[in-house]
């Protein structure tokens, strides 16, 4: 008898605890792992449950610091919290200490919709920001003053080929522009608790402990303005750490921070000579705590790379290589002593956004043998000797990176690397369009298979022409170094990928993946608009991208970033460029319309309402609402009788002539309706900050705006806006900007024109966006349809007919330019919010409530897509057969839905979990 109460007692422990909710992922300020915090961090976390319609009704968290365990009491606990809030919670109140100098680790319980208690979470960490970091000490090889840098100006274009500006450079001293090792030994003789080390190595580092590197970044700290903000990394090392002698190894690099030149250049500029920051907290268990920090009695040495510039290329000579320079027991007493210098402007802040690494690798797909004829063609038109050895390799995919090699060979042997995303008639790699010369050389120690990659320099290119060495099994009669193994390493910055997109038309498919390598191409330190020609972060792609990113990736942390560099680079009359970090002053003859653009500077307005819509976080909105004042402010000086006529317009719009600056649309046109986007932002960030005089004013403002716009643009006869374009009439329409009684008069305008051009667009880079979601807005997916699904120019199937592996610049790419842009990926916007459907609910921003609404155009039968939220993964796979249409649908925990099938106005309202929903109305 016992036994079978005890049976039936288990049974039942055992199905109540399959019904209990299961917190599965914990963020600290929405960043998982381990967290450096400047304030109050906000806490959240995930669920899951096998349990259609579950939901959080209360929660409990407790803080305590590392050190004790969770038998003790904790710093703070809040108790149980009836609240259905699962992100965003804020520990305001709790007794926490930024001087403490200890992690914190937190977990988390909660209670589901019958008052069943989950587990406890398992354990996350966050730190608060070092005290006092600021005071450390700089070091490094040479003083501003000693390196002879120029002083102030951003060197660019046509100036840098002015002989005083080649005078200036040329002065500098050659110190300034090596690649060093730094080194410092200190012992640690008492049991460790934990330590955590704080860097910042400029342009860019890697940090080694006991000769293993610290972290998987490339290219860190990410770039900024660092007249501005510099930003430094924070790394967990405690299990890097021994008992006696340990070494702290630091190798430098130029990156933004110090663009000398030497090669193909797009700007030159210095903030300084090569520097580091370096702070080791070390807490033991006995409670006392100590503190490594950079300082003079560090020592450094020349590193192996011996030419490095982010747009030239990198020199490695593994001759200069010395073995065991960053473990214990290295003798260094030939190295030199640093020198303390002078720390940079901007002002310390921690890295919010991930850092870049190596995601993706890919191997050769076709060896090709230059001829001796193609050779000597090849040297004429890349205007360069081209080794007699040079061998083409075809990577197969265009991407952002360099390659890594495997190669043997005699000590003092040199093989280059030469990279391109195209070729010319004869070939050979060609970087005309891209930037030339950009290379890499490698000299051999001689010392068996040597492996080897560049570390502070990377460039836009899928094929690699090697010269100086054969492929492994080759015929090798000049002895030349053998190549065992090469391979193109893509680098990107590691957010997440949150989704998945599949449809039953391989176009659309394929599409989708041609943006995406070229948006993880461009996704760097910043949004770039190219890999290789010019690195910068120009604004506008961010925006009139937005919403197809904040469906594909996690932006929590790249965006506060983003919003940062673009305060930096805010002038002091409110005035936004057109890049962030502004490492470019456009100025002069034909460059001043480069300078600043409101096309490009209204990302500083959109993206914080952006990122509330995916997140629920206004966080952004109230911390830069003084800078999109400042900078609306700066519009309506600019402005004449409401009227903006400065910019860049609809930039590489088509038509029948090369694509570059707007040729379909009036430039005043585009800038006065993004100016009225503009105000229209600020009104509704006043009434999140409360601030009711704007509010009042900045609506007055707008709707003067708008009168005059009408006044100025708008044919009361014909009905269109401007030229009549496609982004003419798109913009208005999209920003509200017509009237109840002409906007079916302007619609149906705006798709005669689509038709006429034989349902093709003619918009560019800003219009792309705006034609889309007008179209898609007012129910004219099928045209959309039309409109993409082809292999013609304009449009993505003529890109992929092509060739392209990467998003080109052009709609056509036959014109040249970039073959590696994303900035007329706006088609990936439609793709989430109409072909699958998934929308968030403005009066709800952060996806805690969603929409689904789907669309099924064309010939699809059937669109699988997975998206993820900060509550956890929607899933969606529709499928059409006949007359049929069925959804299966999966909703995170805590989350809703309103469902609205094809044919069905009223919505569907479901809870989290699996559902199935079929209309035969078709």
């Amino acid at each position: 008898m016992k036994r079978i109460v005890y049976t039936f007692f288990l049974t039942l422990f055992a199905c109540l605890s399959t019904h209990a909710i299961e917190v599965t992922k914990l963020t600290c300020n929405m960043q998982e792992g381990f967290v450096v915090v400047n304030e109050s961090p906000r806490l959240g976390w995930m669920m899951k449950s096998n349990k259609n319609d579950t939901r959080q009704t209360a929660y409990e968290i407790e803080i305590r610091t590392n050190g004790t365990n969770c038998a003790q009491p904790p710093v703070w606990s809040s108790g149980k919290i009836r609240s259905a809030q699962s992100q965003h919670l804020s520990c305001a109140d709790a007794p926490l200490s930024s001087t403490i100098g200890l992690n914190y680790l937190w977990r988390v319980r909660v209670w589901d919709e019958t008052d069943r208690p989950s587990a406890w979470s398992t354990e996350s960490t966050f730190r608060y920001a070092p005290q006092a970091l600021d005071k450390g000490t700089w070091i490094g090889a040479i003083t501003r003053k000693a390196a002879r840098l120029p002083e102030g100006r951003k060197f660019h274009g046509s100036e840098l080929n002015k002989p005083e500006t080649k005078a200036l450079w040329e002065a500098v001293d050659t110190l300034a522009k090596k690649s060093i090792y730094l080194r410092n030994s200190f012992r640690t003789d008492k049991q460790i608790l934990e330590a955590t080390a704080h860097v910042c190595g400029l342009g860019h580092y890697e940090f080694s402990l006991n000769g293993t590197k610290v972290g998987d970044g490339e290219f860190t700290p990410l770039w900024s303005d660092y007249d501005k903000t510099v930003y430094y990394n924070t790394y967990d090392v405690t299990r890097l750490l021994q008992r006696g002698e340990n070494v702290a190894g630091v190798l430098l690099g130029n990156g933004f921070y110090n663009v000398q030149g030497g090669r193909y250049r797009k700007l030159q500029i210095s903030f300084g000579a090569p520097t580091l920051l370096f702070k080791l907290e070390v807490n033991y268990t006995d409670g006392t705590r100590e503190v490594i920090a950079s300082g003079a009695g560090w020592k450094y040495d020349f590193s192996p790379i011996t030419f490095n510039c982010i747009y030239g290329g990198e020199d490695y000579d593994a001759r200069c290589e010395q073995r065991g320079w960053d473990r214990p027991g290295f003798d260094d007493s030939r190295w030199r002593k640093v020198v303390v210098q002078e720390a940079p402007k901007g002002e310390l802040r921690p890295q919010l956004a991930a850092p870049v690494r190596i995601m993706e690798r890919y191997g050769v797909t076709k060896v090709t043998k230059l001829t001796p004829t193609q050779i000597q063609d090849a040297c004429k038109s890349t205007k360069r000797t081209v080794d007699p050895s040079a061998l083409v390799l075809d990577m197969g995919q265009n991407l952002a990176g360099f390659p890594e090699i495997k190669v043997s060979g005699k000590r003092g042997q040199k093989i280059t690397l030469l990279v391109a995303e195209a070729l010319t008639d004869e070939g050979a790699a060609n970087q005309r369009q891209t930037g030339r010369q950009h290379f890499y050389e490698y000299t051999l120690k001689g010392d068996g298979v040597e492996t080897w990659h560049p570390r502070f320099s990377y460039y836009g290119f899928r094929y690699i022409q090697v010269e100086g060495a054969v492929m492994k099994d080759a015929k090798n009669p000049n002895h030349l170094p053998v190549l065992h193994h090469i391979q193109s390493c893509f680098i990107y910055n590691s957010a997440r990928k949150l989704a998945t997109f599949e449809t039953s038309n391989p176009l659309f498919n394929a599409a989708h993946r041609l943006i995406e390598k070229a948006v993880r191409s461009n996704m760097q330190s910043v949004f770039t608009d190219c890999p290789h020609r010019e690195k910068l972060g120009w604004l506008e792609q961010a925006h009139l991208n937005g919403p197809g990113l904040f469906y594909n990736y996690d932006l929590t942390g790249f965006i506060p970033q983003m919003m940062q560099n673009m305060a930096d680079a805010q002038h002091s009359n409110g005035a936004m460029p057109t890049t962030a970090p502004e490492y470019v002053i456009f100025e002069g003859p034909g460059m001043d319309i480069f300078a600043e653009s409101p096309e490009w500077g209204n990302s500083l307005v959109m993206l914080p309402f952006m990122y509330e819509a995916a997140y629920g976080d206004d966080s952004l909105i109230k911390k830069y609402y003084q800078s999109m004042r400042r900078y609306v402010d700066y519009l309506t000086t600019r402005a004449d009788s409401s009227i903006v006529s400065f910019g860049l317009g609809d930039w590489y719009d088509y038509g029948n002539f090369r694509a570059g600056f707007s040729r379909n649309t009036p430039v005043p046109l585009v800038a006065t309706a993004h100016y009225y986007q503009a105000i229209n932002c600020l009104i509704q960030a006043a009434q999140k900050v409360g601030n009711r005089y704007d509010e009042a004013h900045y609506t007055q403002l707008a709707q003067q705006v708008k009168h005059d716009f009408n006044r100025r643009f708008f044919d009361v006869n014909t009905n269109q806006y401007g030229s009549g374009s496609q982004c003419s009439n798109a913009l208005p329409l999209f920003l509200n900007m017509t009237d109840s009684a002409t906007t079916p008069k302007v619609l149906a305008n705006l798709i005669k024109d689509v038709e006429a051009h034989g349902n093709r667009l003619t918009t560019g880079d800003v219009g792309n966006r705006y034609l889309f979601q007008t179209l898609a807005r007012n129910g004219k997916h099928e045209l959309l349809y039309k409109m993409f699904n082809h292999e013609d120019a304009p449009g993505y199937g003529f890109q992929l007919k092509f060739g392209a592996t990467t998003l080109t610049e052009q709609w056509d790419p036959r014109q040249g330019s970039s073959w590696n842009h994303f900035m007329m990926g706006q088609v990936d916007e439609w793709f989430f919010n109409s072909l699958v459907g998934v929308q968030s609910v403005a009066s709800a921003p952060g996806c805690q409530h969603l929409e689904i609404r789907p669309q099924p155009v064309g010939d699809l039968t059937f669109v699988k897509s997975t998206v993820e939220t900060l509550y956890g993964p929607v899933t969606i796979h529709w499928t059409r057969k006949s007359k049929a249409f069925t959804i299966h649908l999966t909703v995170p925990v805590n989350c809703t839905a309103s469902v609205y099938l094809p044919g069905e106005s009223q919505a569907r309202q479901v809870g989290s979990g699996q559902h199935q929903f079929t209309n035969h109305q078709l």
